[in-house]
């Protein structure tokens, strides 16, 4: 298994259109490790871990986001998994 992570520090209309919730949602549908959170300039981090195939279409959907929110880009990094040890969770 092509285990990977990436940190992903998604802007636009995120914070307060349940980003953060969709993520989680999403994530934990695929199996994947990691956490989600919102920045206090207004943008969302999302830390995952997985498969890197199920990682590729996590970011995917996560350009779309929840019916309420507007993506206007994704600064992505990717590098080895560090077996986060606990399911996708929401950080305040």
């Amino acid at each position: 298994m092509d285990e990977r992570r990436f940190v992903a520090r998604i802007n636009g209309r995120v914070q307060g259109v349940g980003y953060r919730y969709f993520a989680r949602q999403l994530a934990n549908q695929m199996g994947i490790r990691g956490y989600v959170r919102n920045t206090h300039d207004g943008a969302v981090e999302v830390v995952a871990e997985g498969n890197e195939g199920l990682l590729a279409k996590f970011l995917g959907a996560l350009r779309h986001g929840p019916v309420r929110s507007h993506v206007d880009s994704i600064d992505v990094s990717w590098g080895d998994a560090i077996n986060e040890d606990f399911g996708f969770i929401v950080k305040s």
